[in-house]
This record gives structure tokens, sequence and C-alpha cells, in this order.
């Protein structure tokens, strides 16, 4: 049964596209479906929805092998899986905070009617604590009479580098609570035993809060050495050697102490929120989370003034380029984006912006004020501006030496919201250089 295995994941968005590519990469038969018939005839023709390094090749390779195919007909991809993934949005939901699982509970009642054999039923979304059960209720109701088990499997894929996640994982958590399940999944993630990855066997709720506990903790680093950052630009200490005098300690570790304008993308806001929202319905005091998710969006909307003091006081009438404006690197991901608080203000405040990312700019003119005027390039975006913010820390902005910015530019101001430049090396060349913490 081991190779025979054959897969059904309904969703093609950044979890179920990257997560039925990467299963059928390890040789399994998978069907990626979604009712959007435009979305799959484009991922047919090669295009893909989200930018991700590498997964245009990966999708191609496994479709010529016959591995991976794509559809809009749930019923013969489920009738014939032995594991069904719903990877559906669990967006915040409008009102009260809590995750929308709306479509996940859809997913549920659809495919129920067609299950036939012995199934395990997968939720990948990221879905609050009780959300296993419900699912299992819903199927249940639906058709009595089915044979399957409901299983959580959480996705720990970082944006940009989600493939390499996906082969390489630090852990596979798995939620499941009969053999037959959790033997379904060992087979799926067999070839992870050659690299000896860890894979922890739980319940539906515990691996269900292990994803959300996770994104909350990296949450709170982030915002942890950002504050320290405040602090070290009121006491003219640099919190580049601060973060790594405390990611040099192993019990803290390097990753994710990385100060900048405030996190945002698809996960760490809305994972957030919904985890304050399941500690109030449990009565349960999680208020450290509750200040981080506050503090974020505090920090985002801060952003504008930290470049109008910059401008020296006032942004009125004046040409800024704005370098970046994706949530992180390596991704066309605009969800919750720095740029999206910082824009609309220094527009608001009387700037003429002037825009550039390497991928992200078709998403962003649907989501970026009509004032913002898009530009083809790095170069062209600074070309005669008065001031310079770089947002998002893309390798090319790397690149640009103080020189170009000189020759570029009108003014020669430049707020470096990622810090990707020496400080010393901007200042020298004549650069009023502003950064973040140092």
């Amino acid at each position: 049964m081991e190779w025979s295995l054959k897969l059904a994941v309904i969703g093609t968005g950044y979890v179920g596209l990257v997560s039925g590519a990467c299963f059928s990469e390890f040789g399994f038969d998978v069907t990626c479906i979604d009712k959007d018939a435009d979305k799959i005839a484009r991922i047919e023709d090669g295009i893909m929805p989200i930018y991700e390094p590498g997964l245009e090749d990966l999708v191609d390779r496994n479709v010529s092998a016959g591995r991976l195919r794509f559809s809009v007909d749930m019923g013969p991809a489920v009738r014939d899986a032995d594991a069904v993934f719903i990877a559906v949005g669990t967006p915040t939901r409008r009102g009260d905070g809590h995750a929308d699982l709306s479509f996940v509970f859809a997913a549920a009642e659809e495919l129920a009617s067609f299950l036939t054999g012995y199934t395990v039923v997968v939720t990948k979304s990221t879905v609050p604590v009780g959300t296993g059960r419900e699912v299992e209720k819903i199927i249940r109701a639906a058709n009595p009479a089915c044979d399957f088990n409901v299983a959580s499997n959480p996705e720990f894929l970082r944006e940009g580098a989600a493939i390499s996640d996906f082969m390489r994982p630090d852990r596979v958590v798995v939620g499941a609570e009969s053999d037959r399940a959790r033997d379904i999944l060992r087979q799926l993630y067999r070839p992870l035993y050659l690299i000896e990855t860890p894979i922890l066997m739980t319940s539906l709720e515990t691996s269900e809060l292990i994803k959300y506990a996770s994104n909350a903790f990296l949450a709170v680093k982030i915002t942890y050495i950002n504050q320290m950052a405040d602090l070290c630009e009121r006491v003219g200490a640099d919190v580049h050697d601060v973060a790594r005098g405390m990611g040099l300690d192993k019990r803290i570790g390097s990753k994710f102490l990385h100060p900048g304008p405030g996190y945002g993308g698809s996960c760490f806001p809305k994972d957030t929120l919904a985890l304050v929202r399941t500690g109030q319905d449990h009565a349960c005091d999680i208020s450290i989370v509750d200040q981080v998710v506050s503090y974020n969006a505090e920090r985002k909307a801060s952003m504008a003034g930290r470049v109008e003091r910059a401008a020296g006081g006032s942004v009125d009438g004046k040409t800024i380029a704005v370098l970046g404006l994706a949530f992180k690197p390596e991704t066309d991901d605009m969800r919750d984006s720095p740029s999206l608080d910082i824009i609309p203000a220094l527009l608001a405040a009387g700037a003429h912006i002037r825009a550039y990312d390497p991928k992200a700019m078709d998403e962003a003119r649907h989501l970026l004020p009509a004032g913002t005027v898009f530009q083809d390039s790095a170069l062209d975006c600074l070309d005669g501006a008065d001031l310079a913010v770089v947002v998002t820390e893309w390798n090319e902005f790397r690149a640009l030496t103080p020189g170009l910015f000189l020759d570029k530019m009108a003014g020669n101001t430049l707020v470096d919201l990622r810090n990707i430049y020496d400080p010393a090396v901007m200042r020298d060349a004549g650069l009023e250089y502003m950064s973040i913490g140092r």
C-alpha cells in the first residue's frame, strides 16, 4: 500500500498547491481540487496563482510524470483517495477576530457524499482547537455509513522557502486517534524518515494548538526584538549586536530576532488574533499574545511617522520612493504587509509615492490607493525622489550602492526599515540614513 496511496487536496491556494505538488514529488498520486475553473485552467497552463521559488518547475515536472493533476470536480478524486486534505482558507472573520471556518466546513460537507472505502480526512488548513471534531460531526451527519477518520496535519511552510520547508521540515505534526489514520499518514511522510525527521503523533486538539502556539511564539519574538530596537535607539545601543548576543544563547536562538516595521503575511496576523479569541472563549489568560497583536498594529501604523521625521517633520509635496511592497521577500503576498499602512498614511500627508516590488506589483495595484505610482524598477523608483524608504528586504535592494542612491535621487535621505545597509558606509557616502534600533 505504501507507494500506491492516492491523495485529494481540496484548495489550490498557498498551502494546498505547495503540499499537493510536494506529495506528488514524493511519488504519490495527487489530485488538487478547486472550485475556480479559471484558476485550475491557468495552473494547467503552467501559470501559478502565487509566486513561490521553484513551484512552477515542481508542478510541471510532476504533471509531466502523471503524478499530479488538477480538477474542479471533487467526486472522482475523493472517491479514489486514501487521504483527503482540506487546505482551504481560514481568514479572520469580520467583526470578532475568530478564524472563519466556513470554507473548511463547506468542504467537509461536500466531500462526505463521495467517500467510499476507508479514508482519512486531514485538516491541513490552520484551524482552531475543536475544528477536527466538528469536521467529523459534519461528515458523519452527511454520510452516516462512510468509513473514515479525521486527522490534523498543520503546515509549517514559510513563504519564499515553502518547498524546502516541506521536503526538509524540522518536524511533522499529526493529530490522529486511530491506528489506521496514523499508519496512512506515516506512509505519506515515509520519505522523510531517511533524513530522520521527527514525526510527532498527538491528539487532534494538541495538533491544532501546536500550530497556533508556534506562530504566536514567533510573533512574540519579533515583537520583543522590535521593542528592544526602540529601546536601543533611546539609549544608544545597536539592536543587531543585542540580537546577536541573545541569539548565541541556545535557549533563545537567533531566528526571528530581526527588527523591522512589524510582521504581516498570511499567518501571523490572523493566527495570533485567533489564538487570543480562543483564550477568551475558554476564559484563559494569554494576554501576552493579545499585547503582541495590539503592539504590531500600532508599530505598522507608526512607520509613516518615522518617514515624516526623517523628512524634517513633513512629507507634504515630497516625492518618496518606496522599495518593496510584499510583506517579505521571495513572495508576492501583500496580506497585512506594512506597506499597506505606510503608503496610505504618507499619501494622506501629502506625499507623492513611487513604488516598486520585484514580484508583488500586480497584487499591490488592487490594494494600494489610486495615488500610488508604480515603477518598473528600483532605479526608476528612485529617479528624482526626495526620500527613499526600504519596506521589504529583497536581495536586489541590497545591491544598491550609496552612489546609486545619490546619483538617482534629488534628495539624500534613506529610511531603511529592514536594516539591510551598513549605517557607517551609507552615512560616510553622504546619505542621511535612518534605520531601526541602530
